[in-house]
């Protein structure tokens, strides 16, 4: 039976490195398009939006309803690559962390 010291000082550590991990995602950036690049949004992959691109051909009263469905779109496609580029680094990491067989990492 494993000495449950060593199991604690195990939990620690991969708390620390999965707090780690979640501090770097807000460095990582990804972007989002919509409206053949029309409209892109920049974000963490943490999910904090960092800028949006509105390309100026769009900026007409008449365009109103299409961009804004663009905007939704591009933040929406920023959202997904951002959920990807978190579960690659949050893989990575908890590749790297050692644990008890059948115990699950909470991500």
């Amino acid at each position: 039976m494993p000495d449950f010291n060593a199991i604690m000082e195990m939990a620690q550590n991969a708390q620390a490195e999965l707090q780690k991990a979640q501090d770097n995602l807000d460095k990582i950036e990804v972007e989002g398009s919509a409206g053949g690049g029309l409209v892109k949004v920049r974000a963490s992959a943490k999910g904090r939006i960092i800028a949006v691109d509105i390309d100026e051909s769009l900026l007409q009263p008449s365009e109103k309803t299409m961009v804004e469905d663009l905007v939704a779109a591009a933040l929406n496609d920023a959202r997904s690559k951002a959920d990807a580029a978190a579960g690659d680094e949050m893989q990575k990491i908890s590749a790297g962390i050692p644990v008890p067989p059948g115990f699950k990492l909470p991500f």
